[in-house]
């Protein structure tokens, strides 16, 4: 279904195909500039992700069967009062963890590590280095350009976590604690200025958490148009454009679904179906409507 969680303003998809056989990539949303763009990466590299709110109890999370949590960035400091944070029992659940600047702190405060002001400011291309046998760094060099944007850093790594990765003024840019699936990263991978980014994605979802690149925007087209077949069934349907592209899209899905049961209209801003009889067409208001959000089509925002 398309709807909003509690507390979350923008609607986020809360399903996937039925034909998939593993849980979604949960983006864990803190306020992130990105959030989105971290969503549309995961699926660039052929795996099903959702943002969800960072309200969202670990409870909930762990209701939706995850294949992978990925901890956005955010603007907040970790130590100041009503940041949000994560509870620790998210990392003892089995399930991949990625942090992301600051998700990567989050994590790292979480589990017992520092997280302190640094006094310098790391902002836009950064050169960093990398260790070798990282996880996230396999096939990447050793010396690339990474995109910061931060003032506080991880100042102490959790126990049980290696350093992967330093820059001239954040010794500790990148972790991981492979025993526990844990990994994180101080810069932003999601965005094209970081040289190696997606790579570290890639290797993230595929390596360590062992995702198959089986996912397609197909794969929405298809839950949409079978969820309109089961909506109408033999009915006919009335389909209002605005003349903008959303509503288009929408009544494309629509018209693919259900064919010449279609009947378009004028003068409307949403795409919606309503049952009619399937002898004439009613010029009565129906009786019932159920909307089919262009919404629900949108792959991701970036």
């Amino acid at each position: 279904m398309v709807g909003c969680c509690p507390g979350y303003s923008v609607p986020v998809t809360t399903s996937q195909t039925s034909s998939s056989a593993v849980g979604p990539v949960l983006v864990v949303d803190f306020g992130a500039q990105y959030a989105q763009l971290i969503a549309r990466r995961v699926r660039e590299a052929g795996v099903y992700s959702e943002i969800v709110p960072h309200s969202m109890d670990v409870a909930d999370m762990l209701d939706k069967q995850p294949s992978a949590i990925v901890l956005s960035g955010g603007p907040s400091s970790v130590y100041a009062d009503g940041a949000p944070s994560v509870d620790p029992a998210l990392f003892d659940a089995g399930v991949p963890v990625l942090g992301i600047c600051y998700g990567f702190q989050a994590m790292a405060q979480a589990l017992g590590g520092t997280v302190g002001r640094t006094g310098t400011r790391e902002y836009g291309h950064t050169p960093a280095r990398v260790a070798e046998g990282s996880c996230l760094f396999d096939g990447t060099p050793d010396d690339q350009v990474v995109w910061m944007s931060h003032g506080d850093a991880v100042q102490a790594a959790p126990e049980g976590f290696t350093v992967t990765a330093s820059t001239s003024q954040t010794p500790v840019a990148a972790f991981e604690n492979p025993g526990r699936r844990l990994y994180g990263l101080q810069w932003h991978p999601e965005v094209l200025h970081s040289e190696h980014g997606q790579a570290a994605l890639v290797n993230f979802l595929h390596k360590e958490a062992g995702l198959a690149a089986t996912w397609t925007p197909d794969n929405i087209i298809d839950e949409q148009v079978a969820r309109i077949r089961e909506q109408v069934g033999d009915a006919h349907v009335i389909c209002g454009l605005s003349g903008g592209v959303d509503s288009s899209v929408a009544a494309a899905l629509v018209h693919r679904a259900i064919g010449d049961q279609a009947h378009p209209a004028s003068s409307s801003t949403t795409a919606c179906c309503a049952p009619a009889s399937a002898s004439r067409w009613s010029t009565t208001t129906p009786r019932a409507w159920a909307s089919v959000s262009s919404r629900s089509t949108r792959p991701s925002a970036s």
